[in-house]
């Protein structure tokens, strides 16, 4: 089943582009087997960390198809599905090519700040839209509501296909409160690399990772580690990570991962317009923080 493959780490892929602002796909490609090459346990691909609100519908496909065809089913691909318009999301599922695609991952609608009644409302019309196994995604940070858990316990139980919340509340009191009611076939994924740790101690099967990006052998044996139950050797690696999660914030996601893919080399340093480059500030502390931690490409 799809959900037992949903754990450990995923990566929420980014999306490189050329000076020239184009996709910059023979760098994806690259990134792509960077993940395969380092113990990456699925792919997250098109969510927000890709950018997606500024790519066309032409390369959103063609990254897609791109990225299926590289991976050739060794690991699962999750792909974003997200809109505030719930017919455009059910259109979507309904029309496009899912060839290759193991789930989709669905947002909470954004900007319209729906009622809880009307998030379940969405999800009840995109789990009855496709086949594919539906993953709720509530980042109210991003969307401007927050999915309460009784909104995410109902949407679980009520249908089959919805197997897993990624979640990126912030409140640990609900995810834990979550994973304490859920169904057993229903799994919490943390949305948030640096409360991971904790959260798999509690019950969370893993993470949808932005820093798995540049360090996806490192973070990837955090989080297997952590699922072991060999939490004073996880816990060594999260907290050689702490200065670093603060950092990859603090001008926005996904600038600075780029920043850190840029210092190991792996992409040029570009973001689409109205998202704009990590301050100088904070890329001369990424690189000072990489040369200190000695990790190289």
């Amino acid at each position: 089943m799809i959900q037992t493959r949903l754990k450990g780490m995923g990566v929420a892929l980014i999306t490189p582009f050329k000076e020239d602002d184009s996709v910059d796909y023979d760098a994806l490609l690259r990134l792509v087997d960077y993940q395969l090459q380092n113990g990456t346990d699925f792919l997250c691909v098109l969510g927000t960390t890709a950018e997606t609100p500024t790519l066309t519908k032409e390369e959103k496909d063609k990254i897609k198809r791109l990225i299926v065809e590289r991976v050739n089913g060794r690991i699962p691909i999750l792909l974003g599905v997200s809109s505030n318009c719930t017919r455009t999301v059910v259109e979507t599922l309904k029309n496009d090519d899912m060839t290759g695609v193991d789930a989709v991952l669905v947002a909470v609608p954004y900007y319209n700040k729906p009622s809880q009644e009307g998030i379940y409302q969405h999800y009840k019309a995109v789990a009855e839209a496709t086949d594919l196994p539906v993953v709720l995604y509530n980042v109210p940070g991003r969307t401007g509501v927050n999915m309460t858990a009784e909104t995410t316990l109902r949407l679980a139980r009520d249908f089959k296909n919805i197997i897993a919340i990624k979640e990126a509340s912030g409140n640990i009191t609900q995810m834990d409160d979550i994973i304490k009611n859920k169904p057993v076939n229903f799994d919490v994924i943390s949305g948030d690399d640096g409360i991971t740790f904790p959260l798999i101690t509690l019950g969370a099967v893993g993470v949808i990772s932005v820093i798995g990006n540049a360090f996806p052998r490192e973070f990837s044996r955090m989080t297997r580690l952590a699922l072991q139950g060999d939490f004073a050797n996880a816990l060594t690696i999260h907290h050689k990570f702490t200065e670093l999660f603060s950092l990859l914030f603090v001008d926005g996601n996904p600038a600075g991962v780029k920043a850190m893919l840029n210092v190991m080399g792996l992409i040029e340093n570009k973001l689409r317009l109205p998202l704009v480059p990590t301050r100088i500030t904070t890329f001369e502390k990424m690189r000072a923080i990489l040369d200190e931690l000695k990790i190289k490409c």
